[in-house]
C-alpha cells in the first residue's frame, strides 16, 4: 500500500510539474547568494533567541522530473533540476551558572544542474552552483538576558557556464554580527567596509520556552523586523528595506506573517501558518506572494506547504519562490529534519513551547522499604515461653462459652 501511494504521489508531482511549471530565470540564480546568506542569518537569529542549548537542521530538496524546474536563458529553455541542500548545527557549553559559550555552523548548496544528484554535483551545461558556509561563536548571559555572536560567511561559486551567466567572483568573504538584549535584536552582514544586510527586530511575543508566560495578552504581542538589503555594491538606488510583521492570532498555534518592501515595491507576501502544537514540529501554511511582474491580481502567486517531522511538501509557497530561484507552478518535496533542545526540552524552529513529553518516574526508597518489611515481620514472629515452646497469638478470633444456667460470655 505504501509503495502504491508513493508511486501515485510521484506521478501527480511529475504531471503537475510538467503541466503548470514555469522555467526559472537564469538571472535568479546569480542572485541566489544573497538569499542564502540572509536566510542563514535569519535562522541564526531564531536560534540566538535562546542563546543556549542546541539545534540541528538538515534538508534535501527533491524534484522527480527534469521538466519541473526548467531553466530559461537567452538560448532558450533547458531541462534540469533546481535544488537546495542545507544543514545547520548549533551547540553551547556552560561556562558557569549564568554564562554559555556556543558554536554554530550553517551550510547551503543551491543552484541548477542538468542532472539530479544526492552528494556530488554533475556540473553539466548550463549549470550554476554556489554554496555558502556560515560559522561563528556566541556568548549568552542568562542573568541579564544578553546574547552576542559573530563570525564569517564564505560564498563560493562552484560552477557557472560563462556563455549563460555574467562573470562572478568565485570566492567572497563576509563577516557578520548579532546582538540581543531581551526582546531587541541587531544583526548585520558586511563585505569589506560596506554592509550587505542590516536587520533590527523586536520579538515582543512572550514565549514559555524561554521563560515567558504561556497564555495571556503578552503572547499576542507582535514580532517585528526591518531589514535593509544592499543588492549591488556602490549603487544606493538599489537598496531597499523589507518589514516583516508576525502576529499570533489564536493560542500561539495560528499566525499571520506579512511583509512589505519599501520604498517602492509595497506588498511582498502574506503567510497564514497553523501549528497543531506550539512546539512547531508539524505545520501547515497558505501563502500569497506578489511577483512584481504584472499588475493586479494576476501578479499574485497563491500556494502553501505542509511540514512533517521528516518531510515538507510545498506548492507555489512564498518561501520556495524566494529561496528556489522564483520556482512557480511545481510541487517541491524536501526531506528535512530540524529540532532544538533547551534544558532537556525539544522543539521545532521558532517554537513558543517545548514538545509535550510526559514521563512517569517511580522512585524506590530502600530504607523505607526495609523498615516497613521489618515492622511486618516483627508482628508475625511467634513468641517463646520459658520452656522454649512457641506461643502463637491469634487475633480477630471470637469464642463463646456457656455456663450451667445457659448464660454465655464472650471472649477473644
Amino acid at each position: 500500500m505504501h509503495n502504491k501511494l508513493s508511486k501515485i504521489f510521484l506521478l501527480l508531482a511529475m504531471a503537475a510539474g510538467v503541466a503548470f511549471a514555469d522555467p526559472i530565470p537564469a538571472e535568479a540564480l546569480t542572485q541566489g547568494g544573497l538569499q542564502m546568506r540572509d536566510n542563514q542569518l535569519r535562522d541564526i537569529g531564531l536560534v540566538m533567541r535562546g542563546g543556549r542549548g542546541g539545534f540541528v537542521d538538515i534538508g534535501y530538496t527533491f524534484t522527480p522530473s527534469s521538466e519541473q524546474l526548467q531553466l530559461r536563458s537567452k538560448y532558450g529553455v533547458h531541462n534540469g533540476y533546481a535544488f537546495r541542500h542545507h544543514y545547520g548545527i548549533f551547540g553551547s557549553w556552560v561556562l558557569d551558572t549564568n554564562a554559555h559559550l556556543g558554536f554554530l555552523t550553517w551550510f547551503d548548496r543551491a543552484g541548477w544542474d542538468s542532472q539530479d544528484f544526492f552528494t556530488f554535483p554533475y556540473y553539466g551545461e548550463p549549470a550554476h552552483i554556489s554554496s555558502v558556509l556560515t560559522w561563528g561563536f556566541s556568548y549568552t548571559n542568562t542573568t541579564h538576558d544578553v546574547t552576542a555572536a559573530l563570525g564569517l560567511q564564505h560564498q563560493n561559486l562552484e560552477a557557472a557556464s560563462r556563455r549563460f551567466y555574467p562573470t562572478e567572483s568565485d570566492s567572497l568573504l563576509f563577516y557578520w554580527a548579532h546582538a540581543r538584549y531581551k526582546a531587541l535584536n541587531f544583526q548585520g552582514s558586511f563585505y569589506r567596509n560596506t554592509f550587505q544586510t542590516l536587520r533590527v527586530s523586536l520579538d515582543l511575543e512572550s514565549r514559555e520556552l524561554y521563560g515567558g508566560v504561556g497564555s495571556g495578552f503578552k503572547t499576542y504581542l507582535p514580532n517585528v523586523s526591518a531589514t535593509i538589503y544592499r543588492r549591488k555594491s556602490g549603487d544606493d538606488n538599489d537598496n531597499f528595506m523589507r518589514v516583516n510583521w508576525e502576529q499570533n492570532i489564536y493560542d500561539q498555534i495560528l499566525y499571520a506573517d506579512v511583509s512589505y518592501d519599501f520604498p517602492d515595491d509595497g506588498f511582498h507576501s502574506f503567510v497564514l501558518k497553523y501549528y497543531p502544537d506550539p512546539s512547531r514540529m508539524v505545520g501547515f501554511e497558505a501563502s500569497c506572494l506578489r511577483r512584481n511582474q504584472e499588475s493586479g491580481s494576476k501578479d499574485l502567486l497563491w500556494g502553501g506547504a505542509i511540514t512533517l517531522p521528516f518531510f515538507r511538501f510545498a506548492y507555489n509557497s512564498a518561501f520556495d519562490y524566494d529561496n528556489m530561484f522564483h520556482a512557480k507552478g511545481t510541487f517541491i518535496v524536501e526531506f528535512q529534519f530540524n529540532i532544538g533542545s533547551l534544558d532537556g526540552q525539544f522543539f521545532g524552529r521558532g517554537a513558543t513551547k517545548p514538545a509535550p513529553m510526559e514521563t512517569t518516574r517511580s522512585q524506590f526508597d530502600l530504607k523505607k522499604f526495609m523498615k516497613t518489611q521489618a515492622e511486618r515481620n516483627s508482628q508475625n514472629l511467634p513468641t517463646v515461653d520459658s520452656n522454649g515452646n512457641k506461643v502463637i497469638h491469634a487475633k480477630g478470633i471470637r469464642y463463646e462459652k456457656s455456663d450451667a444456667t445457659g448464660n454465655t460470655e464472650g471472649g477473644h
